[in-house]
């Protein structure tokens, strides 16, 4: 299965992290200021690109937010199948599992991977 290249960075997501940014990227317009229907064509965009895989059903006792369970499952089920190397996510309560997991920063990807 192909997934969304640029460099020799391959993209995985899960349905749900896809219907979290439709729900998510609204709120935060102040910051990428997008309208609505360019918030819908970028996940229209990564949904056809990026590779879609079905999360883990996992159990976390140490994640702070349940709801991010499966975005961890994601992970979990990107590492098994895929050879991923890590999480990217600005999301706090999954950032400070990153010492059981890989999960980096937006920033430290971009400081590692830029130059590709």
């Amino acid at each position: 299965m192909s997934a969304w290249r640029h460099g020799s960075v391959d993209v995985l997501l899960s349905v749900y992290i896809l219907d979290e940014l439709r729900r998510v990227l609204p709120r935060l317009t102040n910051r990428h200021g997008l309208t609505l229907a360019e918030i819908e064509d970028l996940v229209d965009v990564l949904s056809l690109q990026a590779e879609v895989i079905e999360p883990l059903a996992i159990v976390e006792p140490d994640l702070r937010d349940v709801d991010d369970l499966p975005v961890l499952g994601t992970l979990l089920a990107a590492l098994k199948t895929s050879d991923a190397d890590y999480l990217i996510t600005g999301d706090k309560d999954l950032l400070v599992m990153g010492e059981r997991y890989p999960i980096l920063t937006p920033a430290s990807f971009w400081a590692t991977h830029a130059g590709l």
